[in-house]
């Protein structure tokens, strides 16, 4: 817990500029997104070094947080930025001169669609994290369904890609802040290493156990 909340305080004083209730979720989802890297990084660097195996029985504790944290940020943004309407949701704004909704960010609703699905997904990881799901689902079954993982940090990629890069937060009548979000390009960087250490292990793996074969 201190240290999700450790990790939460950069992302919330590194944009002062920003309206206070954004700033927290954003701040947020950024640090979730931050324990789903150290959460994924984690496997593929085992196969490099020995010392980071030591690391690998604080996954289960770094995905608790992940989704703890995920959870509260989706719950904020409901609450706070889309206010239960979920018309606006999905990217639509009602005009009262036309007296209809009519849809005002396109990618908006889509994003926040892989977003909630992300963390429905993150959900069922988070109640099995735990030695007793181990027993009752079984080694293979568990270790399958946490491969769920992977599918949550492509969701949260996509999602994350486009507020970061896309939406400039001019929805819903909220101020676009003067600065851009100083976190675009760790995020890029930090997405690309995972992608690049998975391939990197992949590889090591296939090569492994070729030659385990040759020698049998």
């Amino acid at each position: 817990m201190a240290f999700s909340a450790t990790l939460t305080l950069p992302f919330w004083y590194g944009r002062l500029d920003w309206d206070p209730e954004m700033r927290l979720w954003r701040a947020i989802g950024d640090a979730s997104f931050i324990l789903l890297l150290l959460l994924l990084v984690l496997g593929p660097l085992s196969r490099y070094s020995r010392s980071v195996v030591k690391l690998l029985p604080w996954r289960r504790e770094l995905g608790i947080w992940f989704a703890i944290l995920a959870i509260v940020h989706s719950l904020l943004v409901l609450d706070g930025w889309v206010r239960w309407d979920w018309m606006r949701f999905f990217g639509y704004e009602f005009i009262a001169q036309l007296d209809r909704y009519a849809r005002i960010e396109p990618g908006f609703g889509l994003s926040n669609l892989i977003g909630i699905i992300a963390t429905f997904i993150a959900l069922p990881l988070m109640i099995t994290s735990a030695n007793w799901a181990v027993k009752r689902l079984g080694g293979s079954s568990w270790k399958w369904l946490h491969y769920g993982a992977y599918t949550v940090f492509y969701l949260v990629a996509l999602h994350s890609l486009y507020f970061l890069f896309m939406h400039y937060t001019e929805s819903f009548h909220r101020a676009v802040p003067e600065n851009l979000n100083w976190f675009r390009y760790p995020f890029l960087i930090g997405a690309l290493v995972l992608l690049t250490l998975q391939m990197g292990a992949f590889v090591s793996t296939i090569r492994r156990r070729g030659r385990q074969e040759s020698r049998a």
